[in-house]
C-alpha cells in the first residue's frame, strides 16, 4: 500500500486438503500489509512486459518498415514522374500530327481510356458503402490510438473496447457523408439502399459473428459469453447514435458534395477492354497487391496477436501509430502503381481493383493468423477454435475495409491528377 491506496495484492494458498462428498470445510485467511514506494498512478506498471514489447526486434521492425516506405515512395515517384513525363511528351507530339496519324493508332496507353476512366463501377451502392465504412474505420482507429497514447486506456477493464464503440458511433457521420456524396455523384436513385448498406454492412457482420460465438459460449457455460444487458446497450448505441448520424451524413453528402466535377467527359458506350498479359489481369493484381503492405506490418501483427491471445497488456501505442502511418503510405504507393499499370493496359476498371488490391492485405493477415494459431498458441477444441477465428475474421474484415478505402482514395487522387493535364 501507499498512503491510503492499495497498490497490489499477492494471494497465496497454504495447506490444501482433499475434498470429499458432504465434507465441511473451514476457511481462514490472514492479511499482511506491506508499505510500497510505488505511487497509485503507476500501480499498473508491474503488469507491463517491457522486455517483450520494447525488445530490439520491435525497434528494428519499425526501422525496417520505415526504410521500406522511403525506398518504395522514392521508387514510385521516380518511375511515375519519368514515365508520365514521357507519356505527356508522346501525347504532345501526337497532338501535333494530323488527324490521319491519330486515326492510325498513334495514341495508346492510359490516354485511350480517358472517356471511360471516370465511369462509375458496377454495384455502385455497395461500392459507396464499403468506401464510406472504410473511411469511417480509418478515422475511428486513428482516434482510438491517439486516445490510448494520450491516456491509459489499457488500465481500465474494457477501456479499449468501450473507446472503439464510442468512436465508431461518433464517426458514423463520416461514413454517411462519404458514401452519400459518392453515390450522388453517380446520379443513382438508390440512395436509401446505399445508406442502409453503410449502416449495416460492418455492424451486421460483427453482430452475426458475435451472436454465433455467444451461443457457443452459453452452450459451453463459459464466462466469455456477452451479458444480455451489454448487448442491449450496444444495440441502443447503434440505433440512437450511429444510424441517425449516418442518415444525417448521407443527406449532407448528397446536398453538399453530390455534384461530380470530372476532368474528362464519360462516353455513352463503354470501350471494349483489350486482351492483356496474365500478370495485368485484375485478379492477379488484387492478389499481389497485398504483399508489400503485409510485409510492413508483419512484425507488429505478432505483438498484437500475442497481446490479445496470450494475455499480455499492449501499451506501446506509439509503435502502433507509426505502423498505421507506414501501412497507409505503403498501401497508397502500391495502389497508385497498380492503377497506373492497369490504365496503361487500357483497362478502366480501376475502382474495384484499387480497393480490392489494397484490401487483400487482410488475406495475408488471415493466413498469418492460421499459422499463429497452429504454431504459437496451445488452443484446441471446437470452442477455442471458433472464438479465435471468429474474432480474427472481424479484425481482418475491418482491416480490409480500412486498407481498401485508403487505396481507392489514393488511386482516385492520382487518376484525377494525371487526366486533368491532357
Amino acid at each position: 500500500y501507499n498512503d491510503d491506496r492499495i497498490i497490489h495484492v499477492n494471494l497465496t494458498s497454504e495447506n490444501p486438503v482433499p475434498i470429499k462428498p458432504d465434507q465441511r470445510l473451514d476457511f481462514s485467511y490472514s492479511a499482511e500489509w506491506v508499505p510500497s514506494d510505488v505511487t497509485f498512478a503507476n500501480r499498473f506498471n508491474r503488469y507491463l512486459d517491457n522486455d517483450f514489447f520494447e525488445h530490439q526486434i520491435h525497434w528494428f521492425s519499425i526501422f525496417n518498415s520505415f526504410m521500406m516506405v522511403i525506398f518504395l515512395a522514392g521508387l514510385v515517384s521516380l518511375i511515375l514522374m519519368r514515365t508520365l513525363r514521357n507519356d505527356y511528351a508522346k501525347f504532345q507530339r501526337a497532338d501535333e500530327d494530323d488527324d490521319f496519324g491519330r486515326d492510325m493508332g498513334d495514341e495508346f496507353g492510359w490516354k485511350q481510356v480517358q472517356g471511360d476512366v471516370f465511369r462509375f463501377p458496377p454495384y455502385t451502392p455497395l461500392f459507396a458503402a464499403v468506401i464510406g465504412t472504410g473511411v469511417q474505420l480509418t478515422c475511428m482507429v486513428f482516434c482510438v490510438v491517439l486516445l490510448a497514447i494520450a491516456g491509459t486506456l489499457y488500465i481500465g477493464r474494457g477501456g479499449i473496447i468501450n473507446a472503439f464503440f464510442v468512436c465508431y458511433a461518433l464517426t458514423s457521420f463520416i461514413a454517411g457523408y462519404v458514401s452519400g456524396s459518392y453515390y450522388a455523384q453517380s446520379k443513382g436513385l438508390q440512395w436509401i439502399k446505399t445508406m442502409i448498406l453503410t449502416c449495416t454492412l460492418f455492424p451486421g457482420m460483427c453482430v452475426t459473428l458475435g451472436l454465433g460465438l455467444n451461443v457457443i459460449a452459453i452452450a459451453y457455460q463459459s464466462l466469455a459469453a456477452i451479458p444480455f444487458g451489454t448487448m442491449v446497450v450496444v444495440l441502443l448505441i447503434w440505433l440512437l447514435v450511429s444510424c441517425p448520424l449516418t442518415l444525417f451524413g448521407t443527406i449532407l453528402g448528397r446536398n453538399w458534395a453530390g455534384s461530380a466535377t470530372l476532368p474528362c467527359r464519360v462516353n455513352a458506350i463503354p470501350r471494349q477492354i483489350p486482351d492483356k498479359k496474365w500478370y495485368l489481369k485484375p485478379w492477379v493484381v488484387v492478389i499481389l497487391g497485398g504483399i508489400l503492405p503485409f510485409g510492413s506490418i508483419f512484425i507488429e501483427m505478432y505483438f498484437v496477436f500475442t497481446s490479445f491471445w496470450n494475455y499480455k497488456f499492449y501499451y506501446v501505442y506509439g509503435f502502433m501509430l507509426l505502423v498505421l502511418l507506414i501501412l497507409s503510405i505503403v498501401v497508397s504507393c502500391v495502389t497508385i502503381v497498380v492503377t497506373y499499370f492497369l490504365l496503361n493496359a487500357e483497362d478502366y476498371r480501376w475502382p474495384w481493383t484499387s480497393f480490392l488490391s489494397a484490401a487483400s492485405t487482410s488475406l495475408y493477415v488471415f493466413v498469418y493468423a492460421v499459422y499463429y494459431f497452429v504454431a504459437k498458441t496451445r488452443m484446441y477444441g471446437f470452442f477455442q477454435t471458433c472464438f479465435y477465428f471468429g474474432y480474427t475474421t472481424m479484425f481482418c474484415v475491418g482491416l480490409a475495409l480500412t486498407c481498401g478505402a485508403i487505396g481507392y482514395s489514393s488511386a482516385s487522387v492520382f487518376v484525377r491528377r494525371i487526366y486533368q493535364n491532357i
